[in-house]
């Protein structure tokens, strides 16, 4: 893989790493895209009843909020990252930002549910592309040997955006109203796509060859299909799975037919060779783990109120303690890659991340004790979200089809959020006692983190990488 080396004497400090001083204002223009991007996805948590009361649903219907927008998400992100292999990252990165800005005015303009969901979905649907687009531009204008920083430096602005997210939400919904929320997105999106025509590169990957449409229909649907069959499914089974197995074998069988329609497809959306690369497959089963990994940070509260029986604000609080470390950590994580590599970036957030876990299991009854494990789980956290895998994929993957193996990635990580939410859901509900099942549900957790772990040590060393990142 061929990347341009900027010149060494025109360089800065950037976080504690030397850039070229050119990258700069495009790193600032990706990381307000994905910063806007993410702070839309836990923005509307405080917002939930007021949105229930101005569209007249009930608590049963307001997951939608955050269920479709994953969905959506899901759709979007081999459609825009291979359409940015095709089509050069900076028209697609700023159709994706303008898609996103489209949603957030129909979601001011919502008159009923469904067109509010309908907002949403577009909003996801512009948002899904962001990141893994921005990804890949920075691989396409940064050295190997100092990506990490970039990374890390992009990526935080996710972890702060979790922090901020309920703030502005519940201060915007309290103070006027929960149209505000979404306001904000569209003078944010206008100075990001302002910004994207002057710092994105301009020259397109050389890549040939009609898009894969029965590729992308076929892997949307088997998405879908596992998605909504996993989020339906009962593990106590009090209720009949009829229709969750339907989903699920539909999108099995689709996923089935997607393989062999990418055999032979010219430009396939997912090269097979992404699952014969050893390292790319290794890295992807990770992103799945760490994905379900992930999916334990949104049952924290519920044990804290569970275990403790603490007011919601508290426990969201205590919560937050993960977030801020998660903020603080992934740059220097950035870094470490730079001078350590990723293998040895990623044995350490896993170790760091069961540690974390096993405490929070035994101890999420005592505030400081939950306290401690979210200092630890949130360290761990901070060095596996973000850039340690993006890192891997940018430098094995060709650049002529770089945003859709980071596309990849993401779907990946989405597929393990949703697992690692069946997973807590199924195990605390087949308890007669919710400290109970949280007290199991983390063990469980931590115990993938465990095999996370065993999983890095397949990863290649630094000096290795390197040299295959510039082969």
């Amino acid at each position: 893989m061929q990347t341009t080396t900027p010149a060494e004497p025109a360089t800065t400090s950037v976080a504690g790493h030397r850039l070229d001083p050119t990258t700069i204002p495009l790193l600032v223009t990706l990381g307000l895209g994905v910063f806007a991007g993410a702070l839309d996805l836990g923005v509307l948590s405080p917002a939930l009843p007021a949105l229930g009361l101005a569209f007249g649903v009930g608590a049963r219907d307001l997951p939608w909020i955050f269920t479709l927008y994953l969905l959506a998400n899901v759709v979007s992100i081999p459609i825009m990252t291979k359409l940015a292999d095709r089509n050069g990252r900076r028209p697609i990165y700023i159709a994706c930002v303008a898609i996103f800005a489209v949603g957030s005015v129909l979601a001011i303009a919502s008159q009923n549910w469904p067109m509010f969901l309908t907002a949403r979905a577009i909003q996801a649907f512009g948002a899904g592309g962001i990141f893994p687009v921005a990804t890949a531009a920075i691989a396409d204008r940064i050295p190997p040997e100092r990506r990490g920083a970039a990374l890390g430096l992009v990526a935080a602005t996710w972890g702060v955006a979790a922090i901020v997210g309920p703030l502005v939400g519940g201060l915007f919904t309290h103070f006027l109203s929960w149209h505000w929320i979404f306001v904000a997105n569209v003078p944010l999106s206008i100075v990001v796509i302002a910004m994207a025509r002057t710092t994105m590169p301009v020259t397109a990957a050389k890549v040939r060859g009609p898009l894969d449409v029965p590729g992308i229909v076929l892997l949307a649907l088997g998405l879908l299909g596992l998605m909504l069959g996993l989020t339906q499914y009962d593990v106590t089974g009090a209720t009949s799975n009829l229709h969750a197995r339907l989903w699920l074998t539909a999108g099995i069988v689709a996923l089935i037919a997607f393989v062999f329609a990418e055999r032979h497809a010219k430009e396939p959306v997912i090269p097979p060779r992404f699952f014969t690369d050893g390292q790319l497959a290794l890295v992807y089963g990770l992103e799945v783990l760490i994905g379900i990994l992930e999916g334990a940070l949104y049952f924290i509260p519920a044990a804290l109120v569970a275990g403790e029986h603490l007011s919601y604000a508290a426990a969201g609080a205590i919560a937050a303690i993960g977030a801020v470390m998660f903020v603080v950590v992934i740059p220097g994580a950035g870094r470490a890659l730079d001078a350590a590599g990723s293998r040895v970036v990623l044995a350490v957030g896993t170790s760091l991340t069961a540690i974390g876990l096993a405490i929070f299991a035994f101890g999420f009854g005592s505030t400081w004790v939950a306290i401690g494990a979210m200092v630890v789980a949130g360290t761990g956290f901070g060095a596996l979200l973000g850039a340690p895998t993006r890192y891997i994929v940018t430098n094995r993957a060709g650049s002529k089809q770089r945003s859709a193996a980071v596309g990849l990635l993401s779907v990946c990580l989405i597929l393990g959020q949703i697992l690692g939410g069946s997973l807590a859901g199924g195990v605390v509900g087949s308890q007669a006692s919710a400290v109970d099942g949280y007290h199991i549900a983390y063990l469980w957790f931590t115990g993938v983190a465990i095999v996370a772990g065993f999983v890095t040590l397949g990863l290649h060393a630094k000096a290795r990488e390197r040299a295959e990142a510039r082969s």
